[in-house]
């Protein structure tokens, strides 16, 4: 008796499965993703909390952000007053460069460094932020008590 209900419940899961999955079969162009986000950081009613969920976003997706997209969160930080969320995206943007960070990294700061010096904005490496604040030196580098 039990395998008489479950053979028609199990098609019936499998096909719900199948019917929930085929909704997503539209593909959006780089050019309309980049339209949509550089639209959302520029939309003059964002505020702080559509701010950070937009950077949470994009960070989320499996793809760098093109300059312009980041011009636009630069502006809409500077917009909302948050200085040291447009350094703590800046920090994040390098992050997710991953083992290419020496290549695309400088590269995005080039791209963007006239934003960032009209918005007078500073990166991360200018803060010190890519050193270590409370970094020790090596155990074995140190003479006497002075090193410490």
């Amino acid at each position: 008796m039990l395998s008489t209900i479950r053979a028609p419940l199990m098609r019936l899961v499998s096909l719900r499965a199948v019917n929930a999955r085929s909704y997503s079969s539209a593909k959006e162009s780089d050019e309309d993703f980049d339209n949509k986000w550089e639209s959302y950081f520029k939309r003059p009613t964002l505020d702080g909390w559509e701010l950070r969920k937009g950077i949470n976003d994009m960070q989320g997706f499996d793809n760098f952000p093109e300059p312009k997209i980041v011009v636009a969160c630069l502006e809409a930080c500077r917009r909302l007053n948050e200085p040291s969320l447009a350094t703590r995206y800046l920090e994040a943007l390098k992050w997710k460069a991953g083992k290419d960070v020496k290549v695309i990294y400088p590269w995005l700061i080039q791209e963007i460094k006239p934003t960032l010096d009209k918005l007078k904005i500073a990166t991360p490496e200018e803060l010190g932020y890519d050193k270590p604040e409370l970094g020790l030196k090596n155990v074995f580098e140190m003479k006497g008590p002075n090193d410490y």
